[in-house]
């Protein structure tokens, strides 16, 4: 059993005997009464999102999760196509169970696939992966008042604002938790 304050983004929990991951958080601490937790839940199974608030006293079950890596091999558009690293069973989970992680999947990229019941529903990318810039459009010189920064698209077609200097076919390394430019590699 999780106590509140265990749970964290990322975390899958059981309610009704689903799989929920907990996709965004907000402790509350109102002066008098006690902290709650605000939630968003997405459902791993369906992809419906859900919104939930725990109390202090509030005690949630850990969903029965196994991991696994896999490799990415390619998609067809609608469904993205994956192999067992252990089994070499290759499986596929749609756009919608994927989420925006699509955005940063490279052909050859090791990725941790959580599987509910024998299930494969859900994958967790490196925290950082690194991708070449396809288009970037020229930084103008004397636009740096404040963080000066451009949108740049990738080669997983993804686009993210970057900084002047990052030009096309420059490799840069990306968070994929906050879809945002780390560094030039």
């Amino acid at each position: 059993m999780l106590a509140m304050n265990e749970l964290k983004l990322g975390r899958v929990i059981d309610i009704d005997g689903q799989p929920y991951q907990i996709i965004f958080t907000q402790h509350i601490k109102v002066a008098r009464g006690g902290a709650t937790l605000r939630t968003k839940l997405k459902n791993l199974l369906t992809g419906q999102v859900l919104e939930k608030s725990f109390s202090g006293s509030d005690k949630v079950e850990e969903a029965d999760m196994n991991r696994q890596k896999a490799n990415y091999l390619y998609n067809d558009g609608q469904q993205f196509y994956f192999m067992n690293n252990e089994s070499f069973d290759q499986f596929s989970l749609s756009q919608d169970e994927l989420g925006f992680s699509r955005d940063f999947l490279k052909e050859g990229i090791t990725v941790d696939t959580l599987y509910y019941n024998n299930k494969p529903v859900s994958i967790k990318l490196p925290t950082k992966v690194e991708l070449e810039v396809t288009e970037a459009p020229p930084g103008i010189k004397g636009d740096t008042a404040g963080s000066a920064s451009k949108l740049a698209t990738l080669e997983t077609g993804a686009e993210i604002k970057v900084p002047l200097f990052v030009n096309a076919g420059d490799i840069i390394r990306v968070n994929t938790e906050t879809a945002e430019y780390v560094e030039r590699v």
